[in-house]
């Protein structure tokens, strides 16, 4: 990891990201794509001061963590002139607990940060280690409006172990859900990405769904049901295909060539099948989640349907 002194912390939508780049190690990474210059942006910027590693050249650059090391005071100034509170987003783009968190502390203070001023939090992670904060997220909630996001992709653990290597599986991500209905506090559930011929199954789709049921999630993010690949992440992609599944990118190739969108092969029935058991359980949906997610309580009209983004 490597330390700068950020410029701005909160995007136009208030988003933010105390981190950028991510050491979860997930297969599919959208984040890894060369447009958002992640990697492209780790020898401008850096300094020494308080990092104890010295960065070597055959380490994954995206897994050089870039950390605002200023980012409790830069949003504290933020909150401070903000004419009206609203909700804060934060886990759109990099993990707000990678970890190091657990060491820095950064997510933690920012957290103390939106609870203080009494602002609302929508946060996204597919780590545990969100339970650390779950007295700042109790008292957020009862202030305002706390909304935790989680990604479930896979209901094997097994898999999710190859897909996403460095961080708690989908059994333990449940149990997080479950602990956070028992507080309280409202979970939305990204099933996204799927992975063609992987994960992107009826099967698969229909299990995560019966656990966002029984761990009572608000709403459920799909999309089109699928995997979206740009350049950067899909080469990084078709690597761990070849490593973890022989013989899979030939057929990636075959099937989607340079696509951006890759749908699964029964995408159709996944959406539907999801879109009924949402109606059926009173479960909101991709639209109407963003639009949950950016409206703070007492609001008359919601905010734009955005993601959280810097």
């Amino acid at each position: 990891m490597h330390f700068v002194n950020a410029k701005g912390i909160l995007s136009a939508q208030n988003g933010m990201n105390i981190y950028r780049g991510c050491t979860h190690g997930c297969i599919y990474c959208d984040a890894r794509s060369t447009c958002y210059q992640i990697i492209a942006n780790r020898t401008e910027n850096k300094t020494d001061a308080m990092s104890s590693l010295t960065i070597n050249n055959s380490i994954d650059l995206f897994e050089d963590v870039e950390v605002k090391q200023n980012a409790p005071e830069l949003l504290e100034q933020a909150l401070l002139h903000k004419r009206n509170r609203c909700m804060i987003g934060t886990g759109a783009m990099s993990d707000p607990y990678q970890h190091c968190e657990k060491d820095l502390l950064l997510t933690r203070r920012c957290l103390e940060l939106i609870d203080k001023y009494r602002f609302g939090l929508a946060i996204q992670t597919k780590s545990d280690m969100i339970l650390r904060d779950l007295d700042l997220l109790r008292s957020i909630n009862k202030k305002a409006k706390c909304v935790v996001q989680m990604t479930l992709t896979t209901a094997a653990d097994d898999l999710c172990r190859i897909v996403e290597p460095h961080v708690c599986v989908t059994s333990r991500r449940i149990e997080v859900l479950k602990i956070m209905q028992s507080e309280g506090i409202p979970t939305v559930v990204w099933i996204t990405p799927l992975l063609p011929h992987i994960t992107g199954t009826v099967q698969n789709v229909r299990s995560l769904m019966n656990s966002c049921i029984s761990c009572g999630v608000h709403g459920i993010i799909l999309f089109g049901a699928g995997l979206t690949l740009r350049d950067g992440d899909r080469q990084y992609y078709y690597k761990k295909l070849d490593e973890h599944f022989p013989g899979m990118k030939e057929k990636y190739m075959r099937e989607f060539g340079e696509s951006y969108e890759l749908p699964c092969q029964e995408s159709s029935a996944m959406v539907r099948m999801v879109k009924e058991q949402c109606q059926k359980h009173s479960i909101i949906m991709d639209n109407e989640v963003f639009a949950y997610m950016h409206e703070f309580p007492g609001e008359s009209q919601p905010k734009q349907m955005e993601l959280f983004s810097l």
